[in-house]
């Protein structure tokens, strides 16, 4: 038994995304078949369309969604059909180093799961009958989609499915970075470069943690009306309000932010951030640059200066545990996730929903299944 469904696919770099008709296996050994109801357009899917990230060709798009499960496969527990389900876009082993450490980000079977689950199977074939390759092995934006066990998030039934898909990634990421990664700190001074979907979860992510300046820098003025319903105390548009680094001084008595963030992943505003930290400050990189950009830094500095460079994934934790952490805080009032979404998508409507990202139109578009 197989599930067809339509999926959004990328065929040809930096060519509009198509709509197709594809088959899904049904699970074979430690794999769920989920049925998606709603996934986040990410900048990162943007990403494999113009090959920032490198991945084969052609690939079922989307890491970000959330849906329910409709089979099981044999020796799969835990899980049953119906549950609520996030796919989690890193397969978490448990059994590493590092996710016994708790650092479950970094775990070492990440790098099997980039195209398929993580055992090697390719369930996903187009009308033809050829193997579609899925991002970080998942591939969910899509109707229908086949993973391995290790990369399904259970969570709370009553969560609106459109809200829960951005905690897949965007919120996780966002606000793990800024708890997680550079523990911001009450009262603190926080700069977030790029104020797109991930930035904006960084912002609140500082307002969580109660950091009391938080100056948002983008070059498009809808997003930094965006960042300021997320908590930003103060705005910078380099197009029009000069010097990123000196305005961020002057926002902060002339010493540079506590923790700054670079949610672009440019060579350039990454060495930006880290000029706009203070001295014995940190600097978070959460954006996905090319695999060939460079960032240049003074090494003299560096040792003066005595600031942190610190790259986050996903968060840095622990999204297993993270993730119905940051559904509770929504239901409680304390994470804004409605104020997110500005714009629905069908699925037919994809490529329409990729060229919005790319223009900064929303603060995150939702396909909704």
């Amino acid at each position: 038994m197989g599930y067809k469904g339509k999926a959004v696919v990328c065929r040809v770099p930096n060519e509009p995304v198509s709509v197709e008709e594809i088959e899904v296996d049904s699970p074979g050994p430690n794999q769920v078949t989920i049925q998606m109801e709603a996934a986040g357009v990410c900048h990162s899917d943007l990403s494999a369309t113009n090959l920032t990230m490198p991945l084969p060709l052609p690939i079922v798009l989307g890491h970000e969604a959330c849906g329910k499960v409709v089979e099981v496969g044999e020796g799969v527990t835990g899980y049953a059909v119906g549950d609520k389900i996030i796919p989690c876009w890193i397969p978490i082993c448990g059994q590493c180093s590092f996710c016994q450490e708790g650092r479950t980000t970094l775990c070492d079977d990440w790098a099997k799961g980039f195209v398929g689950p993580k055992d090697g199977t390719m369930p996903r074939r187009d009308a033809g009958g050829n193997t579609l390759n899925a991002f970080s092995g998942v591939g969910v934006m899509a109707e229908y989609s086949t993973m391995h066990v290790d990369n399904l998030i259970k969570i709370d039934p009553d969560t609106p499915s459109d809200k829960a898909a951005l905690v897949g990634c965007g919120v996780m990421t966002g606000v793990g970075a800024a708890v997680n990664r550079a523990k911001v700190t009450p009262g603190s001074s926080c700069v977030v470069i790029g104020a797109g979907g991930v930035g904006l979860n960084v912002i609140q992510g500082c307002a969580v943690a109660g950091a009391e300046t938080i100056i948002a820098v983008d070059m498009v003025d809808k997003k930094l009306e965006f960042a300021q319903t997320f908590g930003a105390t103060h705005t910078i548009n380099p197009s029009t309000d000069g010097d990123v680094v000196g305005k961020v001084k002057e926002l902060t008595g002339g010493r540079g932010a506590d923790f700054a963030f670079e949610a672009i992943g440019l060579g350039e505003t990454i060495v930006q951030a880290y000029q706009a930290t203070r001295k014995g400050g940190t600097s978070v990189n959460i954006g996905v640059p090319r695999m060939d950009a460079m960032a240049n830094f003074p090494a003299a500095m560096m040792w003066m200066e005595e600031k942190a460079i610190l790259g986050s994934a996903y968060g840095s934790g622990a999204p297993k545990t993270d993730i119905p952490k940051l559904i509770k805080l929504y239901q409680r009032g304390r994470l804004k996730l409605d104020e997110l979404i500005t714009q629905t998508y069908s699925i037919d409507e994809a490529a329409r929903a990729f060229d919005d990202l790319e223009k900064g139109v929303n603060a995150r578009g939702v396909i909704l299944f």
